[in-house]
């Protein structure tokens, strides 16, 4: 369990992004959880981070004078990208991953899809038509196409599915963090 620095909202670590102090009493977001040092644990998303500089919580938490650099919220939401959008990847390549509109039509009337993903910037009817198929199935539009043909080593990348169980739960946890920081878009998550 632990315990948000800003709210004092306790959960399991994988609703948390972990801070350490840096040599130099930077204030520097630990994606991985492998850091050393002693670590000060904020809830995912945009506010509790906010409320936490407000606050001056790292300095309470870590009992130093903690130096939060500028655009701290900005680069705890691209790690947070970074990290989903690689889990992701490494579906690709592990075979959990299928990419364009067909493919992943195919595999929602197959019954195979565990995460339904859709670029943000993506032709409202296409992303509506698959949105259809997936009624019961995990929705994510929280990465432009951009984003996602990086990812996926493909371009153009509009329409993705993750199947397979053990990688759709770690994307899902790499996403609902990033959620916190980034707006979902049409009502998906």
């Amino acid at each position: 369990m632990r315990r948000c620095i800003a709210t004092g909202q306790t959960g399991s670590p994988e609703g948390f992004v972990r801070f350490v102090l840096s040599p130099d009493a930077v204030v520097t977001p630990d994606f991985s959880g492998k850091l050393p040092g002693r670590g000060a644990w904020v809830s995912a998303s945009a506010e509790a981070l906010g409320a936490a500089v407000k606050q001056r919580a790292f300095a309470r938490s870590f009992k130093d004078d903690a130096k939060v650099p500028d655009g701290l919220g900005a680069q705890v939401e691209a790690g947070l990208a970074k990290a989903a959008l690689s889990t992701l990847g490494l579906g690709r390549r592990r075979g959990d991953v299928v990419i364009g509109f067909e493919k992943v039509r195919a595999a929602l009337k197959d019954g195979k899809v565990a995460v339904l993903i859709s670029a943000r910037d993506g032709a409202a009817d296409g992303v509506r038509k698959l949105q259809a198929l997936a009624r019961g199935v995990t929705q994510i539009a929280l990465f432009d196409a951009d984003e996602l043909s990086a990812a996926l080593g493909r371009d153009h990348v509009i329409h993705a599915a993750v199947v397979g169980g053990a990688a759709a739960q770690r994307f899902l946890r790499a996403a609902a963090r990033l959620e916190g920081f980034r707006a979902p878009s049409d009502g998906a998550h």
